[in-house]
């Protein structure tokens, strides 16, 4: 219930790229798009906020001087509309400062 709880954050790590990863676990299908794509919108917006306000220094302080990353991480395969929402999403996140990933919850399995 990850996705459906905004004002946490779910998951945060060092990657082996030495990069601060901040994970949404979104385990919704996408069977009520308009919804999944609102629960979105609201999660990565407490991450933003969260890595705005510096609050993530003091949570985490590993993270200073390092790049930060917003990944999402869906058990489900994205719909054309989450694609373009994720696309537009990144462009924000990149002009803030950040980086938006997205990845299916199989794909980091393979690695």
């Amino acid at each position: 219930m990850a996705i459906e709880n905004s004002k946490i954050i779910d998951a945060i790590s060092i990657n082996d790229s030495d990069e601060v990863v901040l994970t949404i676990t979104d385990h919704l299908d996408w069977k009520d798009e308009n919804t999944h794509l609102f629960l979105l919108q609201e999660k990565i917006n407490t991450y933003l906020q969260f890595i705005e306000s510096e609050e993530i220094y003091d949570s985490y302080p590993k993270a200073s001087g390092r790049k930060i990353i917003i990944q999402v991480v869906s058990q489900f395969p994205i719909t054309d509309s989450a694609s373009n929402f994720i696309t537009s999403a990144k462009l924000v996140i990149k002009d803030a400062g950040f980086e938006l990933r997205q990845k299916l919850f199989e794909e980091i399995q393979q690695h």
